[in-house]
């Protein structure tokens, strides 16, 4: 179980003579990347750097060969062999527009950085992401960043990596979102830094997977329409009250916004 004040299960709003200042109550976020913080899957935002603008139909038909990331490192290799380097894959990530209404989640963020410990979990790859962060101006809000590690090789090639193995039956090879957020929270809990809540933003089916370890206390977001939506729909079809978390689709980032603000709110 998730506490603070010392375990005894309450919010840390007061203070009181004689007592030590408390810490404020901390919230996790968890953010995804792909068709969550930006509006594209970053992935496909890379072949525009191709020539025509197109990757060749055999390497798009490869996809469906082995794992998904595998397909990406084989892209990541004809771009750098079509003379695709670091300067050209940082102006696409960078020019990569933002998903409606995040520029006022992140604003948010940034006015209750206290509040919140702000995480993503992406299957894209370290260096897009970090790259968009950057240009967004947002790098500073996220405390860690868990992605595909990425790098240039002495031919000026982006490669790619997986994350990590896992024995998760629902995910992909390279990344279980459930692995890392349940290591994240115990890693955390050691350093005697418990949420209360826990918060997930996301769209894809690989966001469905650590969604549904959260607890009746979390807040799920995910995005209207998109696989997240659909997979939290459907369980509760087929299994009334197995998933736990509060469900909030969102269309604009800015109803995440205002949801968190009406939760800050109701603590005061």
């Amino acid at each position: 179980m998730r506490r603070c004040c010392q375990g005894v299960g309450l919010p840390c709003l007061f203070k009181g003579v004689g007592m030590a200042t408390p810490r404020p109550p901390r919230y996790l976020l968890v953010f995804d990347f792909d068709e969550t913080i930006v509006a594209e899957n970053s992935d496909d935002s890379v072949a525009r750097a191709a020539p025509g603008q197109a990757l060749p139909e055999p390497l798009r038909q490869s996809q469906r060969q082995g794992s998904y990331n595998e397909y990406m490192q084989r892209v990541l290799a004809f771009l750098g062999d079509q003379g695709v380097r670091a300067a050209d894959f940082k102006a696409i990530y960078e020019n990569i527009p933002l998903s409606p209404g995040m520029p006022e989640l992140f604003q948010f963020l940034s006015k209750n950085h206290e509040l919140f410990e702000v995480v993503l979990i992406s299957d894209a790859n370290m260096f897009g992401i970090e790259a968009k962060l950057r240009a967004a101006g947002v790098h500073s809000l996220f405390r860690k960043i868990f992605s595909n590690p990425s790098s240039f090789d002495k031919r000026g090639y982006l490669t790619l990596g997986p994350y990590h193995s896992h024995k998760c039956l629902d995910c992909p090879a390279n990344m279980c979102k459930r692995k890392i957020l349940t290591e994240y929270l115990a890693e955390r809990a050691q350093e005697e830094v418990e949420f209360e809540r826990v918060f997930y933003v996301g769209d894809g089916a690989n966001d469905f997977c650590p969604s549904v370890a959260l607890t009746s206390a979390d807040v799920a977001f995910p995005r209207k329409g998109f696989p997240m939506h659909r997979m939290t729909q459907e369980m509760e079809k087929k299994q009334p009250g197995a998933f736990q978390a509060t469900v909030v689709p969102w269309e604009s980032a800015a109803e995440v916004a205002r949801y968190l603000q009406e939760l800050l709110k109701k603590k005061c």
